[in-house]
């Protein structure tokens, strides 16, 4: 018989704040979407689903729809450049092991905002890339390379790369090879390795490094803003627009309840896919001997 367990004495500080500063707040997120815009700016209590009726101008759901794409796009090249250099730091030497480890960790003890920064004075007007064309005398726009949607890309992805990577460092570090060396004795090769050992033993850590990179890319504004300028409207954008300039708090709020919405749908999503790896982990565990 299993044990039923109660919540303690020192568990209700802490079920407290969960429901002041995750719940509460929620709550109030979507009855302030419910509510009329002011005149001035504000909210009226007055009962309408306009604003999210609104979302479903081709505007707003063309701004969804590259959100989406552009945080799936991120999504799956880091995870086709943090597997490998997971796998890299996995079966590298002790040393050399933890020197990767500081490589990787080196980009968590500056601030995000900076980082971003100094990507967009590298590639600015009177940046070292500009300079570098100049001297070699090769023609360029010298506004081609700043703020645009190649440059958000590639911010985006630099900067949640390391999520990516330590998940999967995780579980490769705990993996068994010899389940890869018996593959190759046995006639598979690596793409045989690659989709019938290592990716199935490892979905948990693929799964895990996925939501620690797509979760905050979709509602991300400040590399987009800072990036992509007006050229570029992300949702994250979108919202910070209704509530600090256009003072719309009910849409701004709808904005914000529809994502939580699309977040939670695909966090599901891709945890139900990683947790599918149980049902065959026997056939991955023995799928070496197939290989034959």
């Amino acid at each position: 018989m299993k044990r039923k367990q109660q919540l303690g004495v020192l568990g209700y500080p802490s079920l407290l704040w969960f429901l002041l500063f995750l719940v509460g707040p929620l709550a109030l997120v979507l009855v302030t979407s419910l509510l009329t815009r002011g005149t001035y700016g504000g909210i009226e209590w007055t009962f309408s689903t306009d604003s999210y009726v609104r979302i479903f101008n081709p505007i707003y759901l063309e701004i969804f729809w590259q959100s989406l794409k552009l945080s799936l796009l991120t999504t799956f090249f880091c995870l086709v450049i943090g597997y490998p250099m997971a796998w890299a730091m996995a079966t590298s030497s002790e040393t050399r092991r933890l020197t990767y480890i500081f490589l990787m960790s080196i980009p968590f003890l500056m601030n995000l905002i900076i980082r971003v920064f100094a990507v967009r004075l590298f590639v600015g007007f009177d940046g070292p890339l500009l300079a570098l064309l100049n001297w070699l005398h090769i023609p360029n726009d010298p506004y081609s390379f700043s703020q645009n949607q190649a440059l958000v890309f590639y911010g985006m992805v630099t900067s949640y790369l390391p999520f990516m990577v330590f998940p999967l460092y995780a579980a490769l570090e705990k993996f068994d090879f010899a389940l890869v060396e018996a593959s190759y004795d046995l006639g598979g090769g690596a793409w045989a390795a690659l989709t019938k050992i290592l990716i199935p033993n490892t979905r948990p850590a693929i799964a895990n490094g996925c939501l620690l990179v797509f979760v905050p890319c979709l509602g991300e504004f400040v590399i987009p803003d800072l990036l992509g300028g007006a050229k570029n409207m992300l949702i994250g954008n979108l919202i910070t627009e209704q509530f600090l300039k256009s003072r719309d708090w009910p849409f701004g709020s709808a904005l914000s309840v529809v994502l939580i919405v699309i977040l939670t749908l695909m966090a599901l999503g891709i945890q139900r896919w990683g947790k599918g790896w149980r049902k065959n982990r026997r056939s991955s565990a023995t799928s070496a001997k197939a290989m034959t």
